[in-house]
């Protein structure tokens, strides 16, 4: 475990060089890989202009899930949506039909991310709240297309807000069995999860917060009554809710919830989550959680006076809003620091799947069927990875993001590892192939998008600030550059020659070939680093 020195400056904004290497810091922690377009668009704005930008919320989703998968029940043709359709139908085949359509179609968003950090954050609260779709086939996946418009509306505004509409989510009513929890049968289990998971964690050291057994039942019976309806709406049955007050333990300074009547009871929601936000410990939840998704996986004692602490009071002064925490913490001295100590994270499956995508600018087919084929491929590779969209094995999220004390460390073993360079090394060679699609790097395009590709001492500097976080030594280098793009030899008008013959005659294949064939075997032993694995 690498410690992270904490700046002295802690949260103070960054006042150093803004530079490639922090602009790519930036952008492979925000987005999903930093491509050169990228780079060279936010280098030519300040720190905190591309922070800002970063933090801008994108456009809502203009596509909605298609039918890829043939036959459907209900009648959806083939590459129609299936949103708005069979809602009430009982199928689990059709249901794990579409829910596979949803995974690929999310897949679609991440790569088209854009430059803000929107679906990521979107990703973030899917992983916090960690819903598993698989075990749950009676729930129709039109309702997991909801929850992911719910988290991606609430993904850089107010957390409280986000915590209520997830409380009232069908989905989540029914995966945590709130559907079911009425004052003559409470179900403890979304009380629980909202106070262990969700709202206060369980402290820095993972012992506990200090909420106790009865908090979990007494909000239980606050939240009796909420339920769903034969259609799948949210409905609030106020003859299943208890109507009683409800009093909390001491680390919630005892605090009653006044019970109501009728229509009033659902207001009780309000009251208990004012309670669990106007403790401490619940802004300084978040901010870990924040900090080991975006940042590093080591909170210490002095990361977490110096930058946890005041974070958190950045977002309880704002109201518990998540973009104007972010701002600070991006724009911070601290932030930057990981750049100068060279800590680093492991990507995730779909860090690495679709920051490779975006950085080598993959083409996907501009037809419905071609595009859902090269998601579902990508979707496939992460899910080999250990990390499937939806299907979320634990209720605390993916391992990497919370297990002491590998955290990150757990997205690599002697498996992942081995397939993780299989699947590179396929898109590098032959490509991959699924139905027709094949997704492939175009080794010379990407190439052709650095800023002196004809100079192989510029070609490889350039490759290696996009694609490589640690540097690598100057005899690494060349030898890469003799062994690679000289073909053996030491004289850098070889290589300087050959791209410029390509240039001169794109359709010569001779030509492309020489030049194709030595920048996939750069490309490829570069991705065959364990350092390519490291953000």
């Amino acid at each position: 475990m690498k410690q992270l020195p904490g700046s002295p400056l802690g949260l103070d904004p960054y006042t150093g060089a803004w530079d490639t290497t922090h602009v790519v810091h930036l952008l492979k922690r925000t987005l999903f890989g930093a491509t050169v377009q990228d780079i060279n668009y936010f280098k030519n704005l300040t720190m905190s202009a591309a922070v800002d930008q970063l933090l801008t919320p994108a456009a809502v989703p203009s596509t909605k899930p298609l039918n890829n998968y043939g036959a459907d029940p209900t009648g959806v043709a083939a590459f129609q949506t299936w949103i708005g359709t069979g809602l009430t139908y009982t199928d689990e085949g059709m249901n794990t039909n579409r829910l596979r359509s949803l995974q690929t179609w999310w897949i679609g968003q991440l790569l088209n991310c854009g430059r803000s950090i929107h679906e990521k954050m979107t990703l973030f609260w899917h992983n916090h709240f960690a819903p598993n779709a698989l075990p749950h086939l009676d729930i129709p996946c039109e309702l997991w297309y909801n929850q992911y418009l719910t988290l991606r509306k609430y993904a850089l505004g107010n957390f409280p807000q986000l915590m209520k509409a997830i409380t009232l989510d069908p989905a989540m009513l029914l995966m945590l069995n709130g559907s079911t929890n009425t004052k003559t049968s409470p179900n403890e289990n979304f009380g629980r999860e909202l106070q262990e998971l969700y709202a206060i964690g369980k402290g820095p050291d993972g012992t506990g917060s200090g909420y106790t057994q009865g908090d979990v039942a007494t909000a239980a019976r606050v939240l009796t009554g909420h339920t769903v309806d034969l259609n799948y709406n949210y409905l609030f049955q106020a003859g299943d809710h208890d109507d009683t007050n409800k009093t909390f333990s001491a680390f919630y300074g005892n605090q009653i919830v006044t019970g109501y009547s009728g229509a009033a009871g659902a207001g009780e929601l309000d009251t208990l989550l004012a309670m669990l936000f106007s403790t401490q410990e619940s802004a300084k939840f978040l901010c870990r959680e924040l900090y080991n998704f975006f940042v590093y996986y080591v909170i210490d004692d002095t990361i977490e006076a110096n930058i946890i602490t005041p974070l958190a009071g950045v977002l309880r002064n704002s109201g518990y809003n998540i973009t104007a925490t972010l701002s600070v913490l991006f724009k911070s001295q601290h932030f930057y620091d990981l750049v100068n100590s060279g800590a680093c994270v492991i990507k995730s499956p779909l860090d690495l799947m679709i920051g490779l995508c975006r950085e080598y600018q993959v083409a996907f087919p501009a037809d419905a069927a071609g595009q859902y084929n090269g998601w579902s491929m990508l979707a496939q590779n992460a899910s080999d990875l250990q990390q499937e969209i939806l299907c979320i094995p634990v209720v605390a999220g993916w391992d990497a993001y919370y297990q002491t004390p590998q955290y990150h460390e757990l997205w690599i073993n002697s498996v992942t590892y081995s397939e993780r360079n299989f699947i590179t090394d396929l898109l590098i060679g032959t490509g991959n192939m699924k139905n027709g699609t094949t997704l492939r790097i175009d080794a010379v395009g990407f190439a052709g998008l650095l800023s002196a590709p004809q100079d192989p001492n510029q070609l490889i500097a350039d490759t290696l600030s996009v694609l490589l976080r640690p540097p690598l030594s100057d005899s690494d280098i060349t030898l890469l550059k003799q062994t690679i793009l000289l073909g053996g030899g030491t004289t850098d008008v070889y290589w300087t020659n050959a791209w410029l013959a390509y240039v001169a005659a794109p359709t010569d294949m001779t030509a492309y070939n020489t030049v194709d064939a030595r920048l996939r075997s750069l490309f490829k032993y570069l991705m065959d680093l364990p350092e390519y694995h490291l953000s």
